[in-house]
């Protein structure tokens, strides 16, 4: 698969890449992913205005959709095949012991151009912990990472996201020094509730329609968010709204060819 590329400038807080890549999409009128932001801790080390003060520089209308809690096969898979379907690119924050229970899948998002984050090793509430033993159980997170994946590119940024939200500045900091951009969100469509898929569309759009832009955070683990998805993806195109994908400075692996947009 060939990639296309097009030259980047720093704007601000990021790099921001048009189409930093490009592939052959069976869908001509796929929904298709508009560009590509690449993040680094030493500008944008938290974002999300649901946890931090700054967010990512979107334009209006504009989502960075986002997946917490894989993988799961049953319904991840099922994610995949509705973002496949529209060429859209999104961030998996994965749990490390699903990720060492499916590193196929892992394998899966990489080849069709996702980005992966860490959630930690076990998903706990890491404020309630004592700091040596959340550290831990981030590192054994992004261990499990490593080990489905392959290690990251030295210096490469790192992504992540903590359960719950539920942070302290001492883990805060301890993220930004290893170079881990930290992922909050702006909206949400409250999928950890029961609901029908129908109503977590009405819930999601409605939230979406008032924000106009955002990190989303959905689960691939839920059920009535996989069944969801390809009508959100509808609604998103129908409605003009384009899809930003994130992308860790100075990794390769979120992209589905050997090369990366020059910053």
């Amino acid at each position: 698969m060939k990639a296309v590329f097009s030259a980047c400038l720093v704007a601000g807080l990021v790099t921001i890449c048009g189409n930093a890549w490009a592939a052959p999409c069976p869908r001509p009128d796929a929904l298709g992913t508009a560009r590509t932001l690449v993040v680094d801790a030493k500008t944008t080390p938290r974002v999300g205005l649901k946890s931090f003060p700054q967010t990512l520089p979107l334009n209006d209308k504009e989502v960075v959709l986002t997946f917490d809690d894989g993988p799961l096969p049953a319904t991840t898979g099922k994610v995949l095949a509705a973002l496949s379907a529209e060429c859209v690119q999104a961030t998996f924050f994965v749990v490390g012991r699903n990720a060492e229970a499916s590193p196929q899948m892992l394998k899966a998002m990489v080849r069709q151009g996702h980005s992966v984050g860490n959630h930690t090793w076990s998903h706990p509430m890491l404020n309630q912990l004592g700091t040596a033993k959340a550290l831990a159980d981030i590192d054994k997170g992004f261990a499990a990472d490593d080990a489905a994946l392959g290690p990251v590119k030295p210096g490469a940024a790192r992504l992540f996201r903590f359960p719950y939200f539920a942070s302290t500045p001492a883990l805060l900091d301890d993220m930004e020094g290893r170079g881990a951009v930290v992922f909050g969100a702006d909206l949400w469509a409250s999928d950890w509730l029961k609901m029908t898929p129908q109503q977590e569309l009405d819930l999601l759009t409605t939230r979406l329609a008032h924000a106009r832009k955002g990190i989303i955070l959905l689960h691939d683990t839920k059920y009535h968010t996989a069944a969801m998805l390809p009508a959100f993806l509808r609604y998103l195109k129908q409605n003009g709204y384009k899809v930003v994908h994130v992308v860790p400075a100075g990794d390769t692996s979120s992209t589905p060819s050997t090369g990366r947009a020059a910053d």
